[in-house]
């Protein structure tokens, strides 16, 4: 890809999908006390992203670059790492709280650059990564 906005855009995407998949991964194997609160925030954020990774790549699309697809190419763009279904629910709780603030940096930087519209797509990312690291962050307490 040549285009840098288009290029900060590809890894916000990669990161998107990889806290996406983190997400409902986490959603299926949280336990605890707190399971049914949790199990149904998980959804409502990774309901949130899936919605959001079609924008983005609809997005690079519209810049004329081709959006990655597959999981070796979000793996090569993306530094989110898989969950570990055996963490405890404030373990998961605490990574994706990580995840989130990254997903942050990740977008902001795409964001340098961008046209109107990108940017509008772009904040909006943001402040839905900032509502949802909230979120969790409450969540422990």
């Amino acid at each position: 890809m040549g285009d840098t906005v288009a290029d900060g855009l590809s890894k916000l995407l990669a990161d998107t999908y990889a806290v996406y998949l983190k997400t409902h991964g986490y959603h299926w194997n949280v336990r605890g006390p707190n399971f049914h609160a949790l199990h149904a925030m998980f959804m409502e954020q990774y309901t949130e992203m899936w919605t959001a990774i079609d924008t983005v790549a609809e997005r690079i699309r519209a810049l004329g670059e081709l959006a990655p697809q597959g999981y070796r190419s979000f793996g090569n763009l993306s530094g989110i790492q898989d969950g570990d279904p055996n963490k405890d629910a404030a373990g998961m709780l605490q990574e994706l709280v990580a995840d989130h603030e990254a997903l942050i940096k990740t977008a902001k930087a795409a964001r340098e650059g961008a046209d109107d519209v990108t940017a509008a797509v772009i904040d909006a990312r943001v402040e839905a990564h900032q509502k949802h690291a909230w979120m969790l962050r409450a969540s422990l307490g």
